[in-house]
């Protein structure tokens, strides 16, 4: 395993995170301990999850993953070990079962104190804003569109103080923020020059089908000193060829259909494509995407996520891979062909 730390901490962190989002839906408690034990053996000390979780979102399973992450922590008795993230959810129709109230001091509260029950621990090491309160472009939407009868107002100091009295309190160590754009990084940052935390790290998807975050994005998270965070580096399983041919029983998307952003007819072309560079150089697709992911210079961790154990272990088997110039020189003339074709 590699290691680095969070941006301006001194917490170390594996160069792989271990995603949890299908444990409580398609992964049973049984097997998400199994993948806890297998990623700690291999080296991974980062763990992220979220209130929201497992997907898709269902007042049912909602916590069922941090309630799988929490009895693991409680039978390993090692907290220390490990980095712990989680999320409080934005608001949106999808996830009102959850809360309604946006980033107020007390939701916030609400979903820290309930996170840290589930997860049977008195802190999380990186507390994340799932996604913005404003309306903005994420979740596979393409461009940003002004919404001139939006009501909102602009809260940024605020959210970052009701987040400093959790750090003062210790239920918290770091602040970060998810699915977010340049323009909300630097109004996060604009605030903490004044006083307030900084946030250190940005989640956003990032892939071999996704790299839109090359556009504004990363500019900012090097001259600022934030890490990226990939999620979906693999583009919902895409990026595994396995949905080339036809769409495998029991995988996501034949489960949720909905989890289709990833699957136009752009994002089969550059597929393909990637797919030929693997074989010609002998290599796992799976493992040429992640490690194309891995080694950028703006990523921090990056988030795997799997459902069978050998999924897992070919996932975290690509930090042992470093792509080779020529690799890197194909995948690029690739890019610049259907450049981001499932943003």
């Amino acid at each position: 395993m590699r290691y680095t730390t969070l941006p301006g901490t001194d917490i170390n962190v594996s160069k792989i995170c271990l995603g949890s989002m299908t444990w409580g839906e398609q992964n049973t408690e049984i097997e998400g301990h199994q993948q806890l034990d297998y990623a700690i053996d291999q080296g991974v000390n980062f763990i992220d999850t979220a209130e929201l979780y497992s997907v898709p979102a269902k007042k049912e399973t909602q916590g069922s993953t941090e309630k799988i992450i929490g009895t693991w922590l409680n039978k390993r008795a090692k907290r220390d070990d490990v980095v712990i993230a989680s999320k409080i959810v934005g608001p949106s129709d999808f996830a009102k079962h959850i809360r309604t109230g946006g980033f107020t001091k007390v939701e916030l509260e609400d979903a820290i104190h309930k996170s840290l029950q589930r997860l049977q621990t008195d802190y999380i090491d990186l507390y994340q804003l799932h996604w913005p309160e404003r309306n903005t472009n994420f979740f596979g939407v393409k461009g940003y569109i002004h919404d001139t009868s939006e009501q909102w107002n602009d809260n940024f100091a605020e959210i970052l103080s009701f987040l400093q009295d959790f750090i003062k309190e210790g239920k918290i160590r770091q602040i970060g923020i998810s699915n977010e754009t340049a323009y909300g990084v630097m109004r996060y940052v604009e605030e903490a020059r004044k006083g307030l935390p900084k946030i250190i790290t940005v989640q956003n998807p990032y892939n071999l089908l996704n790299r839109k975050d090359e556009i504004g994005l990363t500019e900012a998270l090097h001259r600022e000193n934030i890490g990226h965070l990939p999620y979906s580096p693999l583009g919902f399983g895409m990026l595994t060829g396995k949905y080339l041919e036809e769409i495998p029983k029991n995988s996501r998307v034949d489960l949720f259909p909905n989890y289709n952003r990833y699957m136009n007819e752009n994002s089969y072309k550059a597929t393909r494509a990637y797919n030929e560079i693997a074989k010609q150089h002998g290599l796992s697709l799976t493992q040429m995407a992640l490690a194309f992911v891995n080694d950028r210079s703006f990523v921090t961790s990056n988030i795997i996520g799997a459902t069978s154990l050998n999924q897992l272990k070919e996932n975290i088997g690509s930090i042992d891979l470093r792509l080779s110039d020529a690799v890197l020189k194909e995948i690029e003339a690739v890019h610049e062909n259907t450049p981001n074709p499932a943003p």
